[in-house]
């Protein structure tokens, strides 16, 4: 059976959901530091400004950073296009530096746009329609800001002149980027993205078989451009319902994503829910099509005794 290494989606925007006007960080840094001493590789947190609100990401990093010695901390995944290069670079590399260098950035385009979302890029000031493009030119920026003493670019969204940076990443070369890959969304340049400008790619919303396809796609573009695929990290960003009661674990998911979306999104990419033996079954298929990093989201308001339940009897079988 293949390794593979778990992390977990600390709730930055379930305890908005809790309690939006007084929303209590104090779950985020438990489940952080429970995560870690349960054996859990990395902490994740997700992103959205006005659509899905939660803890600005990068923010609530730096003080799990105080709060965990070995986890990776990551994204999944991070808006870039959405903020200034600078800023963003300044930010992460910051992040970087707090906690001696375990920082990932999961990075993502966004989802298709809607009257909602499109609302969510304008309000920072980012025309929907220049996401990809402006994307790819932050890509290079940011790499080139992390490891140049100065920084000049002039590209078609964005322009610097002499910019130079600190402090740089603790991580030398960088911070490690994943770019979301879905190949349900339809879109050929994001599998190219992946292959020629990152580290690896994350996938949220792919069934196994479909990622397997994401794997594949990702692995051609990389082989085309000479670019060594082995060190690539495939992460799969997968939510349950963890409950030897499948009809309560069915119906807590339900609720929570109904919630946590304001729209019901239960089935479909999200699942499984139920007892050990079928989050098991559905992680080796996961595995077998190429993920080997596991980010769990607990589909709960209470997700400590699923973290614990999962660290007891899912993780032993993958190590």
């Amino acid at each position: 059976m293949a390794t593979v290494r778990f992390g977990v989606l600390l709730p930055t925007r379930g305890i908005l959901l809790s309690s939006r006007e007084r929303p209590d960080f104090g779950p985020v840094l438990a489940m952080a530091e429970t995560a870690e001493g349960l054996g859990f590789e990395s902490v994740w947190v997700g992103d959205s400004l006005t659509t899905s609100p939660r803890l600005e990401p990068l923010t609530a990093l730096a003080a799990v950073a105080t709060r965990t010695r070995r986890v990776r901390l990551g994204t999944a995944v991070l808006l870039a296009a959405m903020r200034h290069p600078v800023l963003l670079a300044h930010a992460a590399a910051t992040v970087d530096v707090i906690s001696g260098g375990r920082t990932v950035l999961g990075i993502g385009v966004g989802a298709a746009v809607t009257a909602e979302t499109r609302q969510q890029w304008e309000a920072a000031s980012v025309p929907p329609a220049q996401r990809a493009g402006r994307l790819e030119e932050m890509l290079a920026v940011l790499r080139r800001l992390w490891t140049e003493p100065r920084v000049s670019f002039r590209g078609q969204h964005i322009q610097l002149d002499g910019v130079e940076l600190w402090p740089k990443p603790a991580q030398r070369g960088g911070i490690p980027i994943l770019l979301a890959c879905h190949q349900r969304a339809g879109r050929e340049a994001q599998f190219r993205r992946a292959a020629l400008l990152a580290d690896g790619y994350i996938s949220s919303t792919d069934s196994p078989d479909e990622f397997a396809q994401t794997t594949r796609k990702v692995r051609e573009y990389a082989q085309t451009a000479g670019r060594d695929f082995s060190n690539t990290e495939a992460a799969v960003y997968m939510t349950v319902n963890l409950d030897r009661d499948e009809a309560r674990a069915k119906e807590e998911g339900q609720a929570y994503l109904d919630a946590y979306y304001e729209a019901n999104r239960w089935g479909g990419p999200w699942g499984p829910v139920g007892g050990p033996s079928i989050i098991v079954r559905q992680i080796e298929r996961y595995a077998a099509a190429g993920a080997r990093t596991l980010i769990i989201r607990f589909a709960t308001y209470e997700p400590m005794g699923q973290l614990e339940l999962f660290a007891r009897e899912i993780m032993p079988a993958f190590v």
